[in-house]
């Protein structure tokens, strides 16, 4: 259990207090749950500014609707989901998700057998942090967070065609990069001795 759940013995009796909005149990729900929380905001915006913003605003609209909350599926689960909302949300509203290469611009699919396989995940975020914000936007929401095209569809107001379109092209922009990015260590490793 969470430090016995914060102060309360059950994730119930911490859902309840929540629910009175009682100020302590929003308080220890953030001081659990912000820096993982921030985690997901960071992928969707770059700026830690902006993604701050969307963490309070995301805590506030958890506090708003925990008597939505019908302990189905987990409590992080559920809150998880709110704050990938307000990223969404946020991206609309700043209309960042919509930009997108054009097909002939889009880097040709690299060549994954030189790629190196031990990708460390801190390298992994940095290489997502270059993806255009709609590659980038599509590519959390399918492979990270599991929408399907049509949930990606729903959400961002697009196609299911230019979701596939978007996941196709940070995958294929990713494969480059990833092979770039072994190539620059390769050379950092095998750079000759100076005597």
């Amino acid at each position: 259990m969470i430090r016995r759940l914060l102060g309360y013995s059950t994730e119930a009796q911490l859902i309840t207090a929540l629910q009175r909005a009682d100020s302590r149990a929003q308080k220890a729900l953030f001081e659990r749950y912000s820096s993982k929380m921030l985690t997901i905001c960071v992928r969707y915006v770059s700026n830690r500014y902006e993604a701050e913003e969307i963490l309070m605003d995301g805590f506030m609209r958890v506090f708003e609707k925990i008597g939505q909350y019908k302990s189905e599926g987990s409590f992080e689960g559920w809150i998880r989901r709110i704050m990938v909302n307000e990223s969404l949300m946020y991206l609309r509203r700043n209309k960042q998700w919509k930009a997108e290469i054009a097909l002939e611009d889009a880097l040709p699919e690299a060549d994954t057998s030189v790629a190196d396989q031990d990708l460390m995940a801190e390298d992994l975020l940095n290489l997502l942090e270059q993806l255009p914000s709609g590659y980038k936007t599509v590519f959390n929401l399918y492979a990270i967070e599991g929408y399907s095209h049509a949930e990606i569809a729903e959400s961002l107001g697009i196609t299911e065609s230019t979701s596939k379109s978007q996941l196709h092209r940070a995958r294929a922009l990713l494969q480059r990069l990833v092979a770039q990015l072994d190539v620059k260590k390769k050379s950092i490793s095998y750079e000759p001795a100076s005597y």
